[in-house]
């Protein structure tokens, strides 16, 4: 019989393993449908040249007669642009090459910016793990000790206060909450500023100053970003609670003499904790996609907000690059989740 060791080690293998089907199928999905997906590259520089030629017009003889000088891109040129984008290849064959340039960490060469995928990502994820690492540390530090405090003092009311509070948060989506902060906040009382991430000028100020720039400018993002994360985690962690605390084996420790305390703090909130287990996975995701919405509303140069703006540019290889990253970091997000529930119940056998 193998040791649990053993066979963690043997389902981590499966599970990574399944990953690569799954990857595949997800990417050539995409990769299909944007090959379809209209208004181009090619297509936007033909629009930006009918556009330029469509302002012209050409006098015609005393009667004022006029007429639109129409621009477009000659056949030889057009298939320049397509060999170039990499558009002339069979659907197959051009996913293959993308496949193994991908395999390589080679994600292309960003439409818009000119520049590597890899580099623009890059440039923006700081903004997005910063963002993604306060924002879980706030959600698990302040709705795990509230969702017990509301547990124990249920239907009192400090519950009914807190439950009035945290239902209003999380029924106001969290980029208008942004945006009404914001314009009471930062326009109409200049409490705080207005978007971006820091103070123009704020890298050269000493550190110290230039953290304490950073957490002024991301005061208010936070309070949107938590509004809506703050209800689901409290609630899951509350309803979880009181289950256990109504369970048997709950109602037998104490009849055999273990003290409340005891049998709440120590065995019903050990085995509450395993829901909350299954939602650890996901903080890979929070740490790289955030909220477009709310990096639109403040201003806030992150990966969500550029994912966002490459659908709306057509900007294939960032779309594509993205998926890359967000489809890997949601994979190994379910793999941490079920290795968490296995980490907080004994129970789960890895067979």
């Amino acid at each position: 019989m193998k040791s649990r060791a053993e066979a963690l080690r043997d389902y981590v293998a499966r599970r990574l393993l399944l990953m690569i089907p799954t990857f595949l199928g997800i990417s050539f999905a995409t990769f299909v449908l944007i090959q379809f997906v209209p208004g181009g590259q090619i297509d936007q520089l033909r629009m930006t040249m009918a556009g330029a030629g469509g302002g012209g017009e050409v006098g015609g003889g005393g009667g004022g007669a006029t007429a639109r000088v129409q621009l477009d891109i000659p056949e030889e040129q057009l298939a320049r642009l397509r060999e170039y984008y990499g558009f002339d290849k069979p659907l197959p064959v051009a996913y293959a090459s993308w496949l193994a340039d991908t395999v390589r960490l080679d994600l292309g060469t960003s439409f818009r910016y000119n520049e590597p995928v890899t580099r623009v990502i890059a440039d923006r994820l700081p903004v997005s793990v910063y963002y993604g690492i306060i924002t879980a540390l706030f959600t698990y530090g302040i709705c795990i000790p509230l969702g017990i405090l509301k547990a124990i003092r249920h239907r009192t009311r400090v519950d009914t206060l807190t439950s009035v509070l945290i239902f209003v948060g999380y029924a106001v989506p969290g980029f208008a909450l942004g945006a009404v902060l914001s314009n009471l906040l930062a326009v109409r009382w200049e409490l705080f500023p207005l978007g971006g991430f820091m103070s123009a000028g704020a890298a050269e100020l000493p550190l110290a100053q230039r953290w304490l720039d950073i957490v002024w400018h991301s005061v208010l993002p936070l309070v949107a970003y938590l509004a809506g994360s703050f209800a689901v985690t409290t609630m899951l962690m509350k309803n979880s609670l009181l289950e256990n605390m109504s369970a048997d084996y709950v109602k037998t420790a104490l009849a055999k003499g273990l003290s409340w305390k005891r049998a709440v703090f120590v065995h019903a909130l050990r085995n509450s904790l395993i829901p909350m287990a299954t939602t650890v996975g996901g903080l890979l995701g929070i740490f790289l996609t955030g909220s477009f919405l709310i990096e639109r509303v403040f201003n806030i140069q992150g990966v969500g907000l550029l994912a966002f703006e490459a659908i709306q540019t057509r900007d294939f290889p960032i779309v594509l690059g993205f998926l890359v990253i967000s489809s890997v970091l949601l994979m190994l997000g379910n793999l941490v989740s079920d290795l968490a529930v296995a980490l907080v119940d004994p129970r789960v056998r890895f067979e």
